[in-house]
């Protein structure tokens, strides 16, 4: 996916926030959840907690990992590593880019590594 999809402008994610994409838009099995974490970098993550069914885009972000609102099992925004039980299974990362005219996303594609 060379392009990207652009899912929002690029004032539209407040730093410390996140947006679901819904998954038949960005053609993936499962929604992704766009962060703009305190750093002022941009993640994408697998939206759906590997532990529970339960939206990530609706944790709580601290610089670069979010905390699941049901169980608290927190995951790094750049790896999607598992950092805490009760999960136990990695998040699917994807690859996100900020430009001038918005947030693009690129599903299944490995995220640059960023810090």
């Amino acid at each position: 996916m060379a392009e990207g999809i652009r899912v929002a402008a690029a004032d539209e994610i407040d730093e410390g926030t996140a947006l679901k994409v819904d998954a038949e838009v960005a053609g993936t099995s499962d929604d992704i959840a766009v962060f703009h974490s305190d750093n002022g970098n941009y993640y994408a993550l697998d939206d759906t907690c590997t532990h529970e069914e339960a939206s990530l885009s609706e944790g709580w972000i601290e610089d670069t990992e979010v905390e699941c609102p049901v169980h608290s099992a927190r995951f790094c925004l750049r790896t999607g590593q598992a950092l805490c039980l009760p999960a136990m299974v990695n998040a699917k990362t994807h690859r996100v880019q900020a430009r001038d005219d918005g947030i693009y996303l690129y599903p299944g594609e490995a995220p640059e590594q960023v810090n």
